[in-house]
């Protein structure tokens, strides 16, 4: 009863619904909600830590930025939920703060086009050279695990291709990665696909912002040959998913591109099949044998790996990690 009471007392304001109403649409920074609303800063702010306290949004921070969105769990999801539901459709002030919302994702979305646009030449010099992109994307998304899956996470995340691919077969999408200007690509394309179930966040694959075996599914595409320590990386990936969790890899077989590591910044040139399973094994997981893509001059190979149950100390012993969880 404390928790309902709570949420009605922060929920009771025209301002606050009005915030619940437009975080519904996305992730929304204090500076869009300021320019929604047409209050200061601060005001804003106000408001927000309001209805945060009492579990009806969830916030984020994106280095010195932080973000916003209706809870998704809690006592406060459902609430929230109803609240926005309870919204006359017509209300004129509700439709022209959509009408604003609208104009700063139109923004968003062309400041990601024009951040593609100058990049894309080199993204698109490495895929001439192996196997179309959605050949990959198919065996993948053929490698998820049967029945529906409630929640897939995509570590390095890039422009969300990976989230929006694998959105038909989850209930909850969140793409990582460590470029603030890669996740604002990604927002822009997940919100012109029209998807609602995704989040993205800023965050280090050695060090993610989540709570352990939070996850049923996690994909790697193209982002262990950037890493330093792609073994410390497959370990951190294992200690958020659940035990029994898949993941899911998709990376260059041993090549001799040397350009790629010169001009595209590819720590690895490639990974052998030994190499990969044995990082995996140690990470906790039980590999299935690798599929090979075969391309001119790279071969992509895909790796499903299975995490074991967990050993019973580290079920009783909290995780190095426990701090990371929010």
């Amino acid at each position: 009863m404390e928790v309902l009471l709570q949420g009605l007392k922060a929920a009771g304001e025209a301002t606050r619904v009005r915030i619940l109403a437009l975080c519904a649409h996305g992730e929304l920074s204090v500076s869009d909600l300021t320019q929604i609303l047409g209050q200061s800063q601060p005001r804003v702010s106000r408001h927000l830590k309001l209805l945060c306290d009492a579990g009806l949004l969830d916030r984020f921070r994106e280095g010195t930025y932080a973000y916003f969105r209706l809870a998704e769990r809690g006592p406060g999801h459902d609430l929230a939920r109803t609240v926005v539901d309870l919204i006359p459709a017509d209300d004129p002030v509700l439709a022209l703060d959509l009408e604003r919302l609208a104009n700063i994702k139109n923004a968003r979305a062309r400041r990601a086009a024009a951040y593609f646009t100058e990049n894309a030449a080199r993204w698109d010099e490495i895929r001439a050279l192996h196997i179309a992109d959605s050949e990959v994307e198919r065996t993948l998304f053929g490698l998820l695990p049967r029945g529906g899956i409630e929640s897939l996470l995509d570590l390095g995340t890039g422009t969300g291709r990976m989230l929006a691919v694998m959105a038909p077969a989850a209930q909850r999408l969140v793409g990582i990665d460590l470029s603030r200007e890669m996740l604002e690509v990604a927002r822009a394309n997940l919100e012109r696909a029209g998807l609602r179930h995704w989040q993205v966040r800023q965050g280090d694959l050695y060090q993610l912002p989540l709570p352990s075996a939070a996850f049923d599914v996690a994909v790697m595409h193209q982002v262990l040959h950037y890493l330093e320590d792609p073994e410390d990386a497959l370990e951190e990936a294992g200690r958020v998913l659940r035990p029994g969790g898949v993941l899911l890899i998709a990376d260059f077989a041993p090549h001799d591109v040397a350009s790629l590591r010169d001009e595209h910044a590819h720590r690895w040139l490639g990974f052998d099949d030994a190499q990969v399973t044995g990082w995996l094994a140690a990470a906790g997981f039980d590999t299935d044998s690798p599929i090979h893509l075969p391309g001119h001059p790279l071969t992509v190979t895909i790796w499903r790996a299975v995490r074991k149950p967990l050993p019973m100390l580290d079920r009783v012993m909290p995780s190095r990690h426990a701090g990371d969880a929010q």
